[in-house]
């Protein structure tokens, strides 16, 4: 594949492979309260937990973000707490951003890798004191990253393939969703969109409203919500230029879930946050960042979030190569998203000039319009320029009749929906 890394390429020295067991899925912490809200048939399988997919329509909950306030249940996104004289250090070493320049009460977003550069996991590091941190991971990944953090601790895994003797620091790693583990404990809600520090406040006294409404871009506040103890984070994973998330005790998530629904927020499910993350051009775990075609940081555009200034972090061997070689990146196209024209998928092909470029990653509509991220040839990604896609078949019918299951890139094809490139992010 041109530019692309093959997945073979994964079991290179030095890959980190886990395996996660299947099981059952269960509901997040506030499943009642989703069952309250709607029924089953809207609630499906994510990341082994059942989730609500919509309360009134994806469209809705997405204009309601844009416009207004929703509400998301995170509750099953990973919290870990890293403490101890060694956690800075720690996690400056197994994390790509320069976590020694978090101040207290910042948070930043980085990258977990192996020592073969693979990406494990995009998280956000929060530093709540010297010597305390919390950092977020995806649901999906949780208990990998919880894994993997383990074995470092253990000395099981790859640090550094160019000297293997090297050794870091190890600091303690706490599950904080898990209320055994401590009292201090936290689960996430998100509150995203322009009137969502109007809504915060609504719950908060004078002091506490004004410290969130001064609040900026990955800060946060430890302070009282409805008399609920929260950790009030400026983060977010919509594209909202205002935007909350919550970190709670899990048995105040249902009573919090409750009093921001009364202060004026709209409960949104799975599908308007996918739709507003593609909108923004947000990447997901599996489809804009590693996944089939291995996708780095810097092909994803967070080439920001990789400090290859920093004398060593895991993968850094990996990633210094990559920033230097990449032909591949991801990148946003506009297509019509009018009543009755096809949807586009993930895998089928962009075509520019008559000739395969690269393929979708994810679509979503909103509005009217269709957005697709899509991996192509970077040299000819360039803004509004006008590209197609081709709709792969989707049925044996359709193959009969000609419609290829796959396109190689370079390959010579016809596209059957017009568009044009956007920049890399949207801007709200």
């Amino acid at each position: 594949m041109h530019g692309g890394r093959k997945v073979v390429e994964k079991l290179a020295v030095g890959t980190f492979v886990f395996e996660t067991l299947a099981g059952s899925p269960v509901g997040s912490v506030l499943y009642d309260e989703h069952l309250k809200l709607t029924g089953k048939s809207h609630i499906a399988e994510f990341a082994g937990y059942l989730m609500p997919l919509w309360y009134s329509s994806i469209a809705e909950e997405h204009s309601a973000v844009r416009q207004r306030a929703g509400l998301f249940d995170c509750t099953h996104m990973g919290a870990l707490e890293v403490t101890g004289p060694n956690a800075e250090v720690f996690l400056d070493a197994v994390t790509t951003n320069n976590v020694k320049s978090l101040q207290a009460g910042s948070a930043q977003y980085s990258y977990l890798l192996d020592a073969a550069g693979n990406v494990l996991d995009d998280i956000i590091i929060y530093r709540r004191e010297k010597e305390k941190f919390m950092v977020v991971v995806n649901a999906s990944n949780e208990p990998k990253a919880r894994a993997y953090f383990a074995a470092l601790q253990a000395g099981k895994v790859a640090i550094d393939l160019t000297s293997p003797g090297r050794k870091i620091p190890i600091a303690p790693v706490r599950n904080m969703r898990d209320i055994k583990s401590g009292p201090d404990c936290r689960v996430d809600i998100a509150l995203q969109g322009p009137a969502s520090a109007d809504v915060l406040s609504a719950l908060a006294d004078a002091a506490v409203a004004s410290q969130i409404k001064n609040l900026k871009s990955f800060t946060f506040c430890q302070a009282k919500l409805a008399n609920i103890d929260c950790i009030i984070s400026r983060t977010g994973y919509t594209g909202a230029k205002v935007c909350f998330e919550l970190f709670v005790h899990p048995k105040d998530a249902a009573k919090l879930w409750q009093k921001v629904i009364e202060a004026g927020a709209l409960p949104c499910g799975l599908g308007s946050r996918d739709s507003l993350r593609v909108e923004a051009g947000l990447p997901l775990y599996g489809h804009e960042l590693d996944g089939p075609y291995n996708i780095s940081p810097f092909e994803a555009g967070y080439g920001w979030a990789v400090k290859l200034d920093k004398e060593f972090f895991i993968g850094r061997q990996a990633m210094e190569k990559i920033s230097k070689t990449y032909k591949m990146k991801v990148a946003r196209i506009e297509l019509s998203g009018e009543k009755g024209v096809r949807p586009v998928r993930q895998n089928d092909p962009v075509i520019l000039d008559g000739l395969c470029a690269g393929w979708v990653l994810s679509a979503a509509t909103a509005g009217s319009r269709q957005i697709a991220i899509v991996y192509m040839d970077k040299e000819k990604a360039v803004e509004g320029s006008s590209v197609s896609v081709y709709y792969l078949a989707r049925s044996e019918s359709q193959v009969s009749k000609g419609r290829k299951q796959a396109v190689k890139y370079g390959e010579k094809i016809d596209g059957d929906i017009t568009g044009k490139l956007l920049s890399r992010f949207e801007k709200f």
